[in-house]
């Protein structure tokens, strides 16, 4: 068994430059308590888990030849492959599947992808646990433009996992690109999305959508931010993907409304609302789009979540809540640059106090930090569990 000490991976591989070290980067942690002490705040509050086996999700390049494929990540800086058959960060079961993908690729004789000649059959494999039934939603990205670009591969696949399947699909990935997935995926078998129970309720992941990859830790974040949320509130959540925060909220609040752009996170949004009842699904209300396009959503919301993709919040969106700001604005940030810049905007006069700062290590090992703020309309009491 892995411990802590070693990796039978590194180097070269990339995956965890900071293997072993369980203390956030330096200058991450840095930054978080000069945020906190310029707010008069305490040290923030940081949340970890295990970082053994913590992966539930990956993306994995299938390089080398049929007779001897190797499955993980690229070197640093290249499209070498690094071979990761032990990985201690990924959960159990997707070593497995990436064993079995590999015996499937010798008995079939499908070609792993070359990048240079762009040439060859199977590009990447996506794999993710469903933690309830213990089973893997399993996405073979193919060099064409349908399945049958991958011969018995999939058929061979299925009868080697058996009912350790959940879902089995094929993207279509046939550009010369360094984008891992295509725009068409298709269901060969299983469910057509993967659920996991997180905030109390059903949260389903279709293979496209945005999901993260520590689910205890994720779940301990979203109880964070619900804890944030008073009841009957008026709720907006932007970037809200799949409903993964928002879906557990509808039951204590009084409205709200979701924005999301993705068509597959649009997708599990709605499996989500379809699983709830009546009363609480008839208070959402889902606004299609770019952020920065669908600022109708702030209209009398009490509480705004905000989840955005490493580059940030969409520049009206920014300028709207440091306009005319919400009661209380909740954001979780995957970009700690982002966050720091657009704080500033945030806190200027007339804006937002900032309240609470809180870490949450989603990425063991590695440079990020995933960072919780709230911050309150200046002049209005606290909310609940400041």
């Amino acid at each position: 068994m892995t411990t802590l000490e070693e990796c039978p991976h590194r180097p070269p591989c990339p995956g965890c430059p900071r293997f072993g070290d369980t203390a956030l980067p330096p200058d991450a942690w840095q930054s978080l308590v000069d945020l906190a002490r310029d707010a008069n705040l305490p040290i923030p509050r940081i949340h970890q888990a295990s970082g053994l086996g913590h992966r539930h999700r990956a993306r994995l390049a299938v390089r080398g030849r049929a007779r001897s494929p190797k499955i993980g990540l690229f070197q640093s800086g290249s499209h070498r492959i690094v071979d990761t058959p032990r990985c201690a960060v990924h959960h159990p079961l997707i070593n497995e599947a990436v064993a079995e993908i590999k015996q499937a690729i010798r008995e079939t004789g499908i070609e792993p992808y070359a990048d240079r000649p762009h040439r060859g059959d199977l590009r990447y494999v996506q794999l993710v646990v469903e933690r309830s039934s213990r089973r893997l939603q399993i996405v073979l990205v193919g060099r064409g433009t349908s399945p049958d670009i991958l011969g018995d591969l999939p058929s061979v696949l299925e009868k080697r996992l058996g009912d350790r399947i959940q879902g089995l699909f094929f993207n279509a990935q046939p550009e010369r690109t360094n984008a891992i997935l295509g725009p068409t995926t298709q269901r060969l078998s299983g469910a057509p999305a993967s659920v996991e129970s997180i905030g109390g309720v059903e949260i389903f992941f279709p293979p496209a959508a945005f999901g993260q990859n520590h689910l205890p830790l994720f779940e301990s974040a979203v109880d964070r931010i619900g804890s944030l949320v008073p009841d009957d509130a008026r709720i907006a959540e932007y970037y809200c993907g799949v409903g993964a925060i928002g879906l557990g909220l509808l039951g204590r609040s009084a409205e709200i409304r979701f924005n999301e752009r993705s068509p597959a996170g649009l997708e599990g949004l709605a499996l989500g609302l379809a699983a709830r009842p009546a009363d609480e699904s008839g208070r959402a209300t889902i606004i299609r789009g770019k952020a920065g396009d669908a600022l109708e959503g702030l209209s009398d919301m009490d509480v705004v979540i905000v989840d955005p993709p490493r580059k940030g919040l969409d520049a009206p969106l920014l300028e709207a809540l440091a306009t005319s700001p919400p009661r209380r604005l909740v954001y979780l940030a995957c970009g700690l640059e982002s966050l720091l810049e657009e704080i500033a905007t945030l806190r200027r006069p007339g804006g937002l106090t900032l309240k609470g700062v809180e870490a949450f290590d989603f990425f063991p090992f590695t440079g990020h930090v995933e960072t919780l703020v709230w911050l309150d309309r200046n002049g209005e009491q606290s909310g609940p569990h400041e």
